[in-house]
């Protein structure tokens, strides 16, 4: 595990301009100086992420926000006090510090404040921005160990600091609070549901929008075996169908249904608990691919808190792949 000395290496790392592989509380983030240009675009190239793709800027506490953006509403303000730091990213109009590199050429930036020590300490002994996508592959299931990432990303990473699995599992909530009313980039370990506590009214998931933020490609967090989503009630009797086709299949196996014989060549039984769920997804998709499934058959949780995110992810586990 991580001590002081391995921060000191690390923070040396980014001033430096390498990069840094750094626990959170959601994933494991590729991280580089937030103000330096060419370790920034460096993070592109290591993961094969489309330059137009923005990162999140991660900070050390909310007394620094206004450091690294403009025109903060109170809205802003009250969702920074309430949830950070925590997995809760908001999109801001983007202050000078942020090169367009980061930001994939917008004149937004996304930040938010890691809920995780060994992050949080790095951030303070560096003393400065880092912008940490997730330290994987672009579009590729994203890691919640440090063996993770050391087994996708290996000497491409100049440090990885190593803070034990991930306690929350898939990425953090983006609000955009831009415009007039917050909305619901991408769900994640903040719930709709906590925030619409926090404002008191309701907030929207839109499908589509015109801001671009991490996690909105069509298919992404994908295993390398094709993902395949039916209703709970059709999981045994679609793998056993793709079994009998001849393939290695997969077997997210829904709570309802643990217990239940399943003809296949790997079973995952689903935790019952979304937290617990979250918290495995990454690690359950490593390890059927580990296994040398080529089709998972899996199903959607009922989409209210935590299992909004959970699907949000299966889903573009589940999207179009690019051909080459």
């Amino acid at each position: 595990m991580t001590g002081t000395s391995d921060i000191e290496k690390a923070a040396g790392v980014l001033r430096a301009g390498g990069l840094v592989a750094l626990p959170t509380e959601t994933v494991y983030g590729l991280g580089a100086n937030a103000e330096d240009p060419a370790a920034v675009s460096r993070i592109f190239q290591v993961k094969g992420r489309p330059p137009s793709h923005p990162l999140i800027v991660h900070i050390g506490g909310a007394q620094h926000l206004d450091d690294w953006v403009e025109d903060v509403p109170e809205t802003a303000r009250l969702l920074a006090e309430r949830f950070w730091p925590g997995p809760l990213t908001l999109v801001l109009r983007r202050g000078r510090r942020v090169p367009l590199e980061a930001t994939g050429g917008l004149e937004t930036v996304a930040v938010r404040v890691p809920d995780h020590p060994v992050a949080l300490a790095l951030l303070s002994a560096f003393g400065g921005g880092v912008t940490a996508p997730s330290a994987n592959r672009f579009g590729s299931v994203s890691p919640t160990t440090a063996g993770h990432v050391r087994a996708e990303l290996g000497e491409a990473v100049d440090f990885v600091l190593d803070g034990g699995p991930c306690g929350v599992g898939v990425e953090s909530t983006i609000v955009d609070v831009t415009g007039e009313t917050p909305a619901i980039l991408r769900p994640g370990g903040v719930t709709r549901e906590d925030l619409e506590a926090v404002l008191g009214y309701p907030v929207e998931v839109p499908s589509t929008s015109h801001v671009r933020v991490p996690g909105q490609h069509p298919s992404h967090y994908a295993p390398s075996a094709r993902v395949v989503l039916v209703e709970p009630e059709q999981v045994v009797d679609e793998a056993r169908l793709a079994q009998e086709q001849g393939h290695q299949v997969g077997v997210l196996l829904p709570p309802s249904l643990v217990g239940t014989p399943v003809k296949a060549h790997a079973v995952v039984d689903v935790p019952a608990s979304l937290a617990g769920y979250a918290r495995e997804l990454y690690g359950f998709l490593r390890e059927l691919d580990q296994q040398g499934c080529d089709l998972i058959v899996a199903s959607l949780p009922v989409e209210e808190r935590l299992g909004l995110a959970i699907a949000n992810r299966l889903r573009r586990a589940a999207g179009p792949r690019p051909t080459a």
